[in-house]
């Protein structure tokens, strides 16, 4: 296994880098923000992540404390990885270089069913809530979640409800990305086949409104020059 590089470096920031910085580590962060995974749920959160290179990751992640191993009772017995409170804390990191990244953000034809969770999380406006009071259920890829709206603020988890108003299904999570963020119209994406909506229609399309993407960078530099 190749040492860990070091920035011997005093800063604060250096050492969050020492911690964090090695590649695949901070999306190793990103995969267990919303809970416990066995090895086989990160390696299809990321398969461009070798089994060796995962691995070791998770070594050196554990060793900072960022993270823990813990096995399962039985009947599952079986070892699965979480953040440790620590580790959570790592979550407005992300978020924070989320919404900075944003204003680039290539065009992609696939995106994870956390990544996508999670940008929600990022991209919530707590101004553009105001007044809105909602409980909707998400299935994408076969993985219920459940988004709350309650006084201007928004949480997304994984789980089921019986108190949502309104149900989005997708089965490729980029189908609701490119309705939410993209400007894709929603009555298309019924139409396509690519998305179901059932309940209160209208809570789904306030929805729309509360994740606004910010300017892209070459816009504003247009302006500025």
């Amino acid at each position: 296994m190749a040492p860990r590089r070091d920035y011997f470096d005093g800063c604060a920031a250096a050492h969050a880098l020492d911690l964090v910085g090695e590649r695949w580590a901070l999306l190793v962060v990103r995969e267990l923000l919303l809970g416990p995974k066995r090895f086989t749920d990160l390696r299809t959160g990321l398969p461009h992540a070798s089994p060796n290179v995962l691995s070791q990751r998770l070594r050196e992640l554990e060793d900072a404390g960022v993270l823990r191993r813990r096995r399962l009772p039985p009947p599952a017995a079986s070892a699965v990885y979480e953040l440790t409170e620590w580790g959570l804390e790592l979550e407005p990191v992300l978020q924070t270089l989320g919404r900075w990244a944003s204003r680039s953000l290539p065009e992609a034809e696939h995106i994870g069913v956390d990544s996508l969770v999670l940008s929600m999380r990022t991209m919530f406006s707590p101004q553009k809530a105001d007044g809105v009071e909602d409980v909707v259920a998400f299935v994408l890829a076969d993985q219920p979640f459940v988004a709350r709206i309650h006084d201007g603020s928004f949480t997304m988890e994984r789980g089921e409800t019986t108190t949502a108003v309104a149900t989005v299904t997708a089965q490729a999570p980029e189908s609701w990305a490119a309705v939410l963020y993209t400007g894709h119209p929603l009555d298309a994406a019924i139409t396509d086949g690519v998305l179901t909506v059932s309940g209160d229609r209208a809570a789904v399309e306030r929805l729309l409104d509360l994740f606004p993407m910010p300017e892209p960078l070459h816009a504003a530099d247009a302006v500025s020059a």
